[in-house]
């Protein structure tokens, strides 16, 4: 989701200086003959579709700059049945896109609209998107789809859009800095990590009063869910009733939480009461050995000096390795999802051009030639040893409830993270105190 996020080929650029290596080393979907609005039945001896009409489709000016050749691949492919349909790609910016889609969807509706993972629960809750549930199957890699962001298409267990692409967060460090202490491989275990930031602190923080061997702003709750959820937790789960639950005062979620607290003490100096907004400016400065962030972070913290960033740092980064050494913490996942109004009259149309668009092929494409993370594991090889891709591979996403934008607003975690990081209540108290906010905010009217 948005510009902000670097794709993988702009992360080597800038983490092409040499970084720790790590010590560790579906099938195709099917088409649906159109049956809404403008359809008509395929000539029975082409298999060609001769019905003409309109698509239009709405992605976001990401894919107009960075991926034209996989939009123009994606229609000619769907043009190859169609052959009488045109399909109208129209580019959207951030700023103002839900203005315009809210709009648009009490008149006219596109067919095909990319939203941002983050902004497709509203959309969902409100009954704007097309059930796609029992068409799942006509989707590409649809049961190896990363899980966060088929989360983030899933409202009371029903399917509304499709996976487009993901970023993802891991620990991004200074290379000189690491191998000035004795680091070499890139840590396994969370264990593992606290060792090599407490060797980062004991070179670097005993003349700079000021320095972080883990510059983690108290009241980053996307880090510290990752905790939360990488020890078996969640922030809340919901009954087959609808009712939602909080769950932060689960002896899981309390591990994490603990965790997170133990190597906050012995390895940060950020303020407990400030978030991550600021982080990449902070590490230019020269006093952070790590910290973790997106990786268009790179690119901000790098940047020229009239720029506030510092181009003369060497960067590399890994995933936030989990207490095990089988997988990293999940990561939040940012992205996009693409989603078909439910009042669109080419549903079938636009299931197939989003099929060709993100199916096997067009996704493969778009990794290899635009070196985005893609919305399946089983395309994560394609980016090789890259730590946002491998950070990817386990991920977690904020409950996708109707009210769950009024507990972000009403900054309850980041309330209760400051709260536990800053020494003012303990683990039990702050969670218990959270968990009673969210229960009331999710199962609000």
């Amino acid at each position: 989701m948005k510009a902000r996020y670097l794709t993988a080929a702009g992360i080597a650029a800038v983490l092409a200086v040499a970084g720790c290596s790590s010590g560790k080393s579906s099938g195709a979907g099917s088409s649906s003959t159109p049956t809404s609005a403008g359809s008509s039945s395929a000539s029975a001896s082409s298999g060609v579709d001769t019905t003409s009409g309109t698509l239009t489709v709405w992605l976001q000016t990401d894919a107009q700059n960075g991926w034209p050749k996989e939009v123009a691949a994606a229609t000619q492919a769907f043009n190859a049945k169609h052959p009488n349909v045109k399909v109208d790609v129209q580019y959207q910016t951030w700023a103002d896109h839900l203005t315009k889609l809210d709009a648009a969807l009490a008149a006219t509706p596109p067919d095909v609209v990319e939203l941002g993972n983050t902004e497709t629960t509203k959309y969902m809750a409100a009954g704007a998107l097309a059930d796609l549930t029992a068409d799942k199957g006509k989707f590409d890699n649809s049961g190896t789809w990363l899980q966060a962001l088929e989360q983030s298409v899933t409202y009371n267990g029903k399917l509304y859009g499709v996976p487009y692409y993901a970023g993802a967060r891991a620990v991004i460090y200074r290379t000189d800095q690491w191998q000035g202490a004795g680091l070499s491989a890139a840590p396994t275990t969370l264990d593992e990590f606290l060792k090599d930031g407490e060797a980062l602190k004991a070179k670097y923080g005993a003349n700079d009063p000021n320095y972080s061997a883990l510059y983690w702003p108290g009241k980053n709750w996307y880090g510290a869910m990752s905790f939360v959820y990488g020890y078996g937790g969640a922030i809340a789960t919901q009954d087959s009733s609808g009712k939602w639950t909080a769950t932060l005062e689960s002896a899981q979620s309390q591990a994490g939480l603990a965790e997170l607290k133990k190597i906050y003490d012995a390895l940060s100096k950020a303020p407990a009461d400030s978030d991550e907004s600021k982080q990449d400016s902070i590490m230019a400065q020269g006093h952070v050995g790590m910290i973790y962030g997106n990786g268009w972070e790179i690119g901000s913290i790098t940047a020229p000096k009239d720029k506030g960033g510092n181009p003369d740092l060497k960067l590399a980064a890994f995933p936030l390795p989990g207490p095990t050494a089988d997988k990293p913490l999940p990561s939040f996942l940012g992205g996009s999802d693409l989603v078909i109004p439910a009042n669109s009259a080419h549903k079938d149309w636009a299931e197939e051009w989003i099929n060709d668009f993100v199916g096997n092929q067009g996704m493969t494409a778009l990794v290899n030639d635009a070196k985005v993370i893609p919305n399946t594991t089983s395309l994560l090889n394609l980016l090789g040893d890259n730590p946002f891709a491998k950070a990817a591979s386990n991920s977690w996403f904020v409950p996708t409830a109707k009210n769950w934008a009024d507990v972000e607003s009403q900054n309850v975690l980041q309330t209760m993270l400051a709260n536990i990081l800053g020494g003012k209540q303990s683990i039990a108290d702050a969670t218990k105190a959270a968990d009673a906010q969210i229960n009331q905010i999710l199962n609000g009217s």
